[in-house]
């Protein structure tokens, strides 16, 4: 016959409340809250300053390495249509809604050589990136260089992230 184990059987409320963890983090006061928001602004807006100057340890996993940089610095160093696709689908958008019929093929005009001009830009400086990655990096992997490139390139230059490091027009 089984030996009684000696005590009585507990309550499932006194059960649940051990087993219970806290579900709220215990409250901090108003003074340390605003402590914490503000360290925690300047790390983001000293993250995002490193981030925009270019420094290793900032960048996202897509914009590390020799590679990338250098492809960074190929694209930015020459002239790209993407950088003013921008303001010209603005405009074309905006000549969109004029009641003057010429108005609006002017626009729906630019609008298309824009995008066939970045489309054919990029891939241009796509590949003119890859083959010097291939010459310059001849041990590292090209994978996903041309549309690094290509991507880069439709951005306006003001808007890049790392910032543009060399000017244009400059050897690299």
């Amino acid at each position: 016959m089984p030996e009684k184990k000696g005590r009585p059987t507990p309550k499932r409320r006194e059960v649940e409340k051990t087993r219970a963890l806290p579900r709220l983090a215990p409250a901090a006061t108003k003074e340390a809250k605003k402590l914490q928001k503000q360290q925690a602004r300047e790390l983001r807006t000293s993250l995002r300053q490193a981030q925009l100057r270019g420094e290793e340890h900032a960048l996202t996993l897509r914009d590390r390495g020799p590679v990338k940089r250098f492809v960074r610095n190929y694209v930015d160093s020459r002239w790209s249509a993407g950088t003013y696709f921008l303001p010209a689908a603005f405009i074309g958008m905006f000549t969109a809604v004029f009641p003057i019929l010429e108005v609006r093929f002017f626009g729906a005009v630019l609008l298309y050589f824009f995008m066939f001009l970045v489309l054919a830009n990029s891939i241009l400086l796509g590949r003119g990136a890859k083959r010097e990655v291939i010459q310059r990096f001849p041990n590292e992997s090209t994978k996903g260089i041309v549309a690094y490139a290509a991507f880069r390139a439709t951005q306006m230059r003001r808007l890049r992230v790392p910032l543009p490091q060399v000017k244009r027009g400059e050897k690299i």
